[in-house]
């Protein structure tokens, strides 16, 4: 039996009407799924506000509501209580409800604009492989040891965290390594979590579709840190130049990793090859199936992590070794015909411009690079000529196309990336609509040795047209296209 005041422990509460001490089903923010005995928190969200759904919330059987500001009447024999935060509220709620799981073991949150899902993808890998029982939450998926979860978003609301931090402290989990984006950030979703280390990748041009100025994005990352607690290490990249920002007033035992600056974790790129990196890192030489200087910064982000936690440091690297590609990020295939296809998540304009240098510094310039690329509807417009520019710039050919348009017209998203493309590129530049069709035509412009990059969707088996989510894989047709096409 779970008592109302008990889960309501670190929650600045400004005004309660009706008891708290009454037993209560679960928490819930979404007012459809309230059930008889639930207690309902009312979140002000971006497109609707969970007010407006308190009486929804009472008629299906809620005895509790949480909110900013009280209805003007009460209902009799119901509980209310006012904060000043609902965000704030629901996530020392969930903690609560569910224990503190993140108490109980080691949580890492890995934060910055790419990087995030390799990183904590491969941490969880490696700490499999080193033989602990392990957690994940990332943007492809959430792990529960070994059992596997659809994720939805890049970091889960507090609720889903905290229910699924039970479910690996349950399972016997000792680390969970976690994504965190700028939103949940924002959003409060980390609040009540208790994080045994924060790492930073980088910061670049993204979510300014959410967040009015590049400063606020790079001040809710820094809040991250800013909050860990004296017990952490907060582990940044200092060859970003905000790197050493993120580190200013955390409390956090600091720590950094770079490759060109002087840090606590050093390392150096030895060869860099399709195959992939052969690494200098601490003195000591190690092979890695990741490409591309990017992934060097991924990799010592990783061995930093795993040392910080205790791991030893050549057993580390000895398993940095073994590491296998996440799925979307620089996954490659190469046809009968030598046609080199590549699938990569770039969707930002240094990711975007990371691969492509990756890229440009492995190949022989014998053969042509083709970049298919689209930018996404209902997101930040300001990226989209920038993308175009570095597509057509850095590419041989590049044909612009649909990513998920959402609710927007592909048309007019393409011709506002086609505004980036420089009067010299035009010639190289091709805009198809249809992304399967655009695929399709890199193909058939590609000779024996050329080498196709297919950026923006990486992980994802859908494309969003209009709400509606089709099935669409990139690297699934990529695939079946370029076995047709050479029978």
């Amino acid at each position: 039996m779970i008592i109302l005041k008990d889960i309501l422990y670190k929650v600045a509460i400004e005004v309660v009407h009706g008891p708290t001490d009454i037993s209560i089903g679960k928490i819930e923010f979404d007012s459809r799924k309230i059930e008889k005995n639930d207690v309902f928190v009312a979140i002000r969200g971006s497109i609707s506000d969970g007010h407006d759904y308190i009486q929804k919330a009472i008629e299906l059987g809620a005895v509790a509501i949480v909110c900013d500001t009280f209805p003007e009447n009460f209902e009799k024999g119901l509980t209310y209580i006012q904060v000043k935060d609902t965000n704030k509220a629901l996530a020392f709620m969930a903690a609560n409800y569910f224990g503190n799981p993140s108490e109980k073991l080691k949580l890492v949150g890995i934060t910055g604009t790419n990087g995030k899902t390799t990183i904590a993808s491969l941490l969880y890998q490696l700490f499999k492989k080193a033989g602990f029982k392990v957690g994940l939450l990332s943007t492809v998926k959430i792990m529960v040891d070994d059992l596997e979860y659809k994720a939805t978003h890049t970091t889960p609301d507090s609720i889903s965290i905290n229910h699924y931090l039970k479910e690996m402290i349950d399972a016997g989990a000792e680390y969970c390594f976690m994504e965190v984006s700028s939103h949940g950030i924002h959003q409060e979703r980390t609040e009540a979590l208790h994080f045994a280390g924060g790492v930073f990748t980088n910061l670049s041009h993204d979510h300014l579709d959410y967040h009015p100025t590049f400063s606020e994005y790079r001040d809710v990352k820094k809040s991250f840190f800013d909050n860990l607690p004296k017990t952490a290490f907060a582990l940044s990249n200092i060859d970003d130049k905000n790197g050493a920002v993120m580190l200013q007033n955390t409390v956090a035992k600091k720590r950094t990793y770079a490759l060109k600056s002087y840090s606590d974790y050093k390392a150096q790129i030895l060869e860099n090859q399709l195959s992939g990196l052969l690494l200098k890192v601490d003195g000591n030489e190690v092979w890695v199936k990741l490409i591309g200087t990017f992934n060097a910064y991924n990799v010592l982000a990783i061995y930093g992590t795993a040392i910080e936690l205790g791991l030893d440091s050549l057993e580390t690297l000895r398993l940095l070794s073994e590491l296998e590609s996440v799925s979307g990020r620089f996954q490659y295939i190469v046809s009968e015909t030598n046609i080199t296809a590549i699938v990569d998540y770039a969707h930002t304009p240094d990711a975007l411009e990371n691969v492509l240098k990756t890229i440009n510094d492995i190949r022989t310039k014998n053969e042509q690079l083709i970049t298919v690329v689209g930018c996404g509807g209902n997101r930040d417009k300001t990226k989209r000529p920038i993308m175009a520019g570095l597509a057509s710039d850095l590419s041989d050919k590049a044909i612009l196309t649909s990513d998920n348009p959402r609710n927007e017209d592909p048309e007019t998203i393409i011709s506002e990336m086609e505004q980036g493309v420089a009067a010299q590129n035009y010639k190289k530049v091709l805009a198809i609509t249809d992304r399967k069709q655009a695929i399709k035509t890199a193909c058939q412009l590609a000779q024996s040795n050329d080498i196709i990059l297919i950026a923006g969707k990486g992980h994802e088996t859908y494309q969003e047209i209009n709400g509606v989510r089709h099935d669409f894989d990139d690297m699934k047709i990529v695939k079946e296209i370029l076995e047709q096409l050479h029978k």
